[in-house]
C-alpha cells in the first residue's frame, strides 16, 4: 500500500462517528441506508385538522340521530297526550252501552253542547238526526284510551 492509501487512525474522530451510528436504526427520523424507504416528516397541523374535521363530522351525525330520536319521542308523547284529552272528554259523555275494545264509535255534540257517544255513524242517521255536530269517529284501545280514527266537522 502506498502512503496515500493508508488510513491514519489518529485522525479518526470516534465521537463524531458515534453520532452517525445507532443501535436502533428503526427509530431514526430519517432513512439510515441509501436503499431505505423515504421518510418524510408529516405536517402535524394537517393531521390534526383532518382528525378534528372527521370528529366533527361523526359527532354532528350522531347528534342529528339523537335529535331525530328525541323528536320521535316528543311526537309520541303528543299523540298520547291527545289520546288522554279525547279519552277524558269521552268518559264525561253519556253513553247507554258498554264500549268494547277495538270497536269504532261515534262522538257527537248535541244542541245543548253536551257530548254523547253512539254506535251509529253520521251517514246512518237518515233525516232525523239527534246531534248538532259530528266530532269524531273513535276507537277504544286496550289501555282504555280512545284513538281518533276520523275527525268530524
Amino acid at each position: 500500500m502506498t502512503e496515500k492509501q493508508r488510513i491514519d487512525i489518529d485522525k479518526i474522530d470516534l465521537d463524531k462517528m458515534k453520532e452517525k451510528t445507532t443501535d436502533i436504526p428503526g427509530l431514526l427520523p430519517y432513512a439510515h441506508q441509501s436503499g431505505s424507504a423515504i421518510i418524510k416528516p408529516e405536517d402535524k397541523g394537517k393531521i390534526t385538522g383532518r382528525a378534528v374535521a372527521a370528529m366533527h363530522s361523526q359527532t354532528d351525525m350522531q347528534m342529528t340521530q339523537i335529535y331525530q330520536q328525541m323528536q320521535l319521542l316528543a311526537d309520541q308523547a303528543k299523540k298520547i297526550q291527545k289520546r288522554v284529552e279525547v279519552s277524558e272528554r269521552i268518559y264525561k259523555t253519556s253513553m247507554g252501552f258498554e264500549p268494547l275494545i277495538n270497536h269504532h264509535y261515534f262522538l257527537y255534540e248535541k244542541e245543548d253542547e253536551t257530548d254523547f257517544l253512539s254506535l251509529v255513524a253520521p251517514e246512518e242517521w237518515g233525516r232525523k238526526k239527534s246531534y248538532s255536530r259530528f266530532i269524531a269517529e273513535v276507537k277504544l284501545l286496550a289501555d282504555h284510551t280512545w284513538e281518533i280514527v276520523r275527525k268530524g266537522d
